[in-house]
């Protein structure tokens, strides 16, 4: 039977554009840079979606590494993509709010062939769950309260 865990954070508005998360116990701030309104006490969530892009392909690196006893002295990720901000502004609806592609630079240092590393990239992406929620729908439901 499949081990299903859920994951919970919540997320509270303060003074600006400021919000103060909580994920077990740990507190982390998300905001908006100073050019924009914000207090840059923390990164957007813009940045937030890639350090957990980039978090999580670095935690399953090292699961599969474990498992297939590779010998992984390091990894690196280098996330970026653009959006259009007309559309969180409100100016533009014609393009989606996303990102229009999302760009994942990895480096891999392992003894590992240029064949052997696309493998090992296709392994980590294929268990990755942020890869997988930006890579496929997944359902938000959004309940009042």
């Amino acid at each position: 039977m499949a081990k299903i865990e859920t994951v919970k954070v919540t997320a509270k508005g303060l003074d600006g554009f400021l919000i103060e998360t909580k994920a077990g116990k740990h507190i982390t701030y998300v905001d908006q840079p100073e050019a924009g309104g914000g207090t840059d006490k923390g990164p957007s969530p813009l940045a937030y979606v890639f350090i957990a892009l980039g978090g999580c392909l670095g935690t399953i690196a090292k699961i599969v590494a474990k498992q297939q006893r590779i010998n992984l002295r390091g990894i690196e990720t280098t996330i970026e993509g653009d959006l259009n901000l007309d559309v969180l502004m409100g100016k533009d609806t014609s393009e989606r709010a996303g990102f229009k592609g999302i760009k994942v630079h990895i480096n891999i240092d392992a003894d590992l062939s240029k064949e052997e590393k696309e493998k090992f990239i296709e392994e980590i992406d294929r268990r990755c769950p942020v890869s997988d929620n930006l890579m496929n729908v997944t359902p938000v439901e959004f309940i009042p309260e």
